[in-house]
């Protein structure tokens, strides 16, 4: 392009962008409350053995008719006092106690945004200097670190922050795998299980089932440590690694605050996924009749963006001005660089694991199974459905075990 045009162009879109200042506040103000959401930049599917993250973040309609992300300068969605409020965890301890997050790719301001995340917030520091938090490759090394993405650097700050809200005193190991294959992820779970004080893995991603997941499988057989995985985003249907016999699957729900004795309610959210495995057996501890195989989920946590958790993140395409922020808000830059309310099951997995690591009881516990033997430490969700499967319980939240929210949501640890 000759420079004179392409000055010409970079100089319309900075003044055109200028003039939409004032309405994309206003855009954003008028639908901050509404239901739009957008996928991470990491939560699509890009070919056979790749796997996608399942976060969503709550969003507005831009001047410029794009979908784009809700970020503001100050904490904003559901806090850890909040979460520890709802699933009554407030003062548990888990110190001593590892919860590994396993991701693809590298968040370059992982520990930056977690540091602020928890400074903003009232909780302790959770930093290399002082050993809480450790960031390695998918063997287990220092470096060199997978190459940077904005969409996992997104699904990255939101598995930390969550496990820094329900399990402030816990230890934080991120492994990065290397690419979002089923492979490299495989590699960091187990890096993660053999690294000694982690009780709990969490992990935020999935892909479609197909015959190579049995095999895939053993990256996930871990006994004595509690692995959860996210059901999806995407409604009624079943994703990979949340149907692994070895897992904790995690659905979602939609949580927000009561006059009732809880102080909270949850619904079934229309996100989460559930159903019935193909290929994946049924392990013994489930009982429920419309599955030969596997069923998803086990249990649920908050995943609805429109009741999204509180997360940090400044990992984007164009940096940290006012003008970023601006082209951030239009959709027409990757990444956010602020607060966001975000949901998704990329939510709830963190929030699961790191439940159990205040419960301590996972050396002792076989796999998804604790909280089939303990289903009255946990709040039935009876109510919500994730789509269209005849009315029954494979989709539809009722008393009980159903698929979207499982066997319900944390009441303190004795479920875990």
């Amino acid at each position: 392009m000759n420079p004179r045009r392409r000055l010409a162009v970079v100089l319309t879109v900075i003044l055109t962008t200028a003039l939409t200042l004032s309405s994309v506040s206003t855009a954003g103000a008028a639908t901050s409350s509404s239901k739009l959401s957008v996928g991470f930049g990491c939560a699509s599917a890009t070919g056979a053995g790749r796997l996608h993250c399942f976060g969503r973040i709550r969003a507005h309609r831009a001047s410029n008719g794009k979908i784009a992300p809700l970020t503001v300068t100050s904490p904003t969605g559901l806090l850890p006092a909040d979460l520890q409020s709802a699933y009554k965890v407030a003062g548990l301890n888990g110190a001593g106690r590892t919860v590994a997050i396993v991701d693809a790719q590298d968040d370059p301001n992982a520990e930056a945004d977690l540091a602020h995340y928890r400074s903003q917030l009232g909780l302790p520091a959770c930093t290399t200097a002082n050993g809480c938090f450790k960031k390695v490759n998918q063997n287990g090394q220092a470096s060199p670190l997978p190459t940077a993405d904005y969409g996992w650097a997104e699904e990255i700050s939101l598995d930390l922050d969550m496990v820094s809200a329900i399990c402030p005193s816990c230890h934080i190991l991120l492994v990065e795998a290397d690419e979002p294959t089923d492979a490299s992820l495989g590699t960091a779970v187990d890096t993660a299980a053999a690294t000694s004080g982690v009780v709990a893995i969490s992990n935020s991603y999935g892909g479609a089932e197909d015959s190579s997941i049995l095999a895939a499988d053993a990256h996930f057989n871990h006994p004595g440590i509690a692995v959860t995985a996210s059901s999806g985003d995407s409604g009624y249907g079943v994703s990979w690694p949340a149907s692994s016999q070895y897992v904790t699957a995690v659905g979602g729900t939609t949580l927000k605050k009561a006059s009732n004795a809880r102080g909270w309610t949850e619904t079934a959210w229309s996100g989460a996924g559930s159903g019935c495995s193909a290929y994946e057996p049924k392990p013994s501890w489930q009982h429920d009749t419309a599955c030969a195989k596997r069923t998803v989920a086990d249990v649920s946590a908050v995943a609805d963006p429109s009741t999204g958790v509180g997360v940090y993140d400044t990992y984007n395409s164009c940096g940290t001005s006012s003008f970023c922020d601006l082209l951030i808000s239009l959709g027409l830059a990757q990444g956010l660089d602020g607060w966001a309310a975000v949901g998704g099951t990329s939510a709830s997995s963190p929030i699961i694991a790191s439940v159990y690591a205040l419960a301590g009881n996972t050396g002792s516990t076989t796999y998804g199974s604790y909280p089939y033997a303990h289903t009255s430490a946990l709040f039935d969700v009876t109510s919500g459905s994730n789509g269209s499967c005849g009315g029954t319980y494979l989709c539809t939240a009722g008393t009980g075990y159903d698929g979207p929210t499982g066997l319900g949501t944390p009441n303190g640890t004795g479920g875990f």
